[in-house]
């Protein structure tokens, strides 16, 4: 009797999936070193690498980087099950909820800046809830929201431009717009 074995065979998606989830995670652990102002204000900017794979290849392998990132990501930087963990599913949850919705907005006034600056606002607040409900169980946790949204949108903004830009130099070097429908 031999054993059986199972081959997977990765397909072009599974490893441009992988290519960008890798990019994302390197830049996760880039910015855990980055000396932070206050706890918990971030840049994102892995955030970039999900907004850019958001607009070229559709809303599913932006969550499969998006959260490849978060589990990778709390793994390497030892956070696993960790409040920081929970608080970063949190986010990436509820901002891929709002790029979902986002999607669907007229492209000829959304593009990459406002999907950022909506996906940071929706990051934002997903931690500021799960932080109320489970780690701060008092309502001056809300004192920094006025912090949070003006990181929010400075931060939201220099990566949705980012984004931008990098989409129109894949574009610019491909030749068309390579997007794939979900």
């Amino acid at each position: 009797m031999t054993p059986s074995t199972i081959e997977l065979v990765p397909t072009v998606k599974d490893r441009r999936i992988a290519r960008h989830a890798a990019a994302a995670i390197v830049l996760t652990v880039a910015e855990a070193v980055i000396p932070l102002p206050l706890p918990g204000v971030k840049p994102g900017l892995a955030n970039i690498v999900t907004l850019v794979v958001l607009a070229r290849w559709g809303w599913r392998e932006a969550v499969w980087v998006a959260l490849l990132r978060v589990l990778a990501g709390s793994l390497l930087l030892g956070q696993f099950l960790a409040p920081g963990f929970f608080l970063s599913l949190s986010g990436a949850l509820a901002s891929l909820l709002a790029l979902g919705v986002a999607m669907h907005l007229p492209r000829r006034w959304f593009g990459p800046v406002s999907h950022s600056i909506l996906a940071a606002f929706a990051h934002i607040g997903a931690q500021l809830v799960v932080a109320r409900v489970w780690l701060v169980p008092h309502d001056g946790v809300f004192y920094l929201v006025p912090v949070f949204a003006g990181a929010a949108v400075i931060f939201g903004t220099v990566n949705g431009l980012v984004a931008g830009r990098l989409l129109q130099e894949l574009d610019a070097a491909d030749g068309t717009v390579e997007r794939e429908p979900d």
